[in-house]
């Protein structure tokens, strides 16, 4: 199993998960080059990737899903992001929509919900993992480029009450899937709230009248991905394809382990995939060329050793810190404490996508002017793993909040609401720094 060069010590039952992915690999491989190069989505994917069970990978088999967890869930995205990144990324969205399910259910065992609210909120969250079992493609939407200091995910969509339901107004600036999703499960505010316990989630229908799709993304990277966002202009949503209990999102994440939601680190694993296969592939060219004069294979001469020991001790970097998150994350009983897994993963996500960036760009080096092509295994892979340098967050942003946490004892705020009325100062447009992609 390609997973297994990441989790090495697989179950029975995983390796099993691990087949399925294994066996939509050929497919996304074929149609890598011509999915990065048009930057759209291979609409073929959502039905391989729906008939092979997988859209239900991480869902309990008691909602009829595969039973898999994190473990799985970071092997899928590692072992598709050596095929195609993109729709390994694109993959991990639709999956982080399993915790908007799972970490709600957990919050009803915890004792967080009164008695009348735990049906609600029961209600929504099995609706989340039924349609994920059922092969339903779920996009997570919640970022915006509006922003605020207090917190890495500003909430300015608002959500009005009406008879029957809910009215959405708003746009969200990333989202992958756009266009290809069955729903876009879509983060509000609700009226009268300014903290993130006014924050409430949303079954979108993707053709829902008042649903628009922003103008096309033109990515350095990860460009098959559709992720250009969506607008909602008075979008009607019923009063059952919501969760909008109040303090419901608050104390959904305060049963996360520690990355984000709970399943952040598979999308490092994408990028640790994607880095691992451009070091087998300019391995492979390096070897297998051989100098006219001399004979010798090209991989031979100093400066080709020193490139590939610096690729590997990075790779290895990526791996080391990748594995360690993935064992303090899935330890039962936990090892450490949340604020401590919470910390390890601001560190390691960030040195993850750089170690796996270097990796492509010494793969560059290595195979010389002829690898210096948009669309080959070098330069896509070097555009792709640029992309990680600022999903999610760079990493010096996680070394400040790090510092934060160590020094200040402050806990990082994940999720806030945008003020009702934000005024903020005027920028020329052509002056205005772009929006870095975690806004997007």
């Amino acid at each position: 199993m390609i997973g297994e060069r990441l989790v090495e010590d697989m179950t029975a039952a995983e390796r099993e998960r691990a087949e399925r992915v294994d066996s939509v690999l050929p497919a996304l491989r074929a149609a890598a080059d011509e999915a990065d190069a048009t930057g759209t989505f291979p609409a073929g994917h959502v039905a391989l990737l729906r008939e092979a069970g997988l859209l239900g990978l991480i869902v309990p088999e008691k909602y009829g899903g595969l039973g898999g967890g994190l473990r799985d869930l970071a092997a899928a995205t590692y072992a598709m992001g050596t095929a195609c990144p993109s729709t390994a990324l694109s993959y991990f969205f639709h999956n982080t929509s399993a915790s908007r399910g799972l970490l709600p259910l957990e919050a009803i065992d915890a004792g967080l919900f009164a008695a009348d609210e735990v049906p609600v909120v029961a209600a929504f969250a099995e609706k989340v993992l039924t349609r994920m079992a059922e092969g339903v493609w779920l996009a997570n939407f919640a970022s915006e480029s509006v922003k605020t200091e207090a917190a890495n995910i500003t909430i300015a969509t608002t959500a009005t009450k009406v008879d029957g339901g809910w009215i959405l107004d708003g746009e969200k600036s990333f989202g992958c899937a756009t266009g290809v999703a069955d729903y876009y499960l879509t983060s509000a505010k609700l009226d009268g709230y300014d903290t993130a316990a006014g924050i409430a989630t949303f079954f979108v229908p993707r053709d829902a009248p008042g649903v628009s799709t922003r103008a096309p993304w033109n990515g350095l990277g990860m460009r098959a991905t559709a992720n250009n966002g969506i607008r909602l202009d008075n979008v009607f949503i019923p009063e059952d394809e919501a969760l909008t209990v109040p303090g419901s999102f608050p104390k959904m994440l305060s049963q996360s382990r520690g990355s984000f939601v709970g399943n952040q680190l598979a999308i490092a694993a994408a990028y640790t995939g994607c880095a691992q296969n451009v070091y087998d592939e300019a391995l492979a060219a390096a070897t297998s060329r051989t100098f006219a004069d001399t004979g010798k294979p090209v991989a031979s001469s100093p400066v080709h050793q020193l490139l590939f020991g610096e690729m590997t001790r990075q790779l290895q970097t990526a791996y080391l810190w990748l594995r360690y998150q993935l064992a303090i994350e899935t330890a039962e009983p936990p090892i450490k404490s949340k604020q401590d897994v919470f910390a390890q993963w601001r560190l390691g996500k960030g040195s993850v996508t750089e170690a796996c960036f270097q990796v492509a760009l010494g793969a560059l080096k290595a195979g010389g002017t002829s690898a210096a092509s948009m669309q080959g295994p070098a330069g896509r892979a070097l555009r792709d793993l640029a992309m990680g340098l600022v999903m999610t967050f760079p990493a010096e942003r996680g070394m400040l909040e790090v510092a934060r946490i160590v020094t200040e004892a402050k806990a990082n705020e994940l999720f806030t609401t945008a003020p009702a009325d934000p005024a903020p100062a005027a920028v020329p447009a052509e002056t205005a720094p772009p929006a870095p992609a975690e806004a997007r």
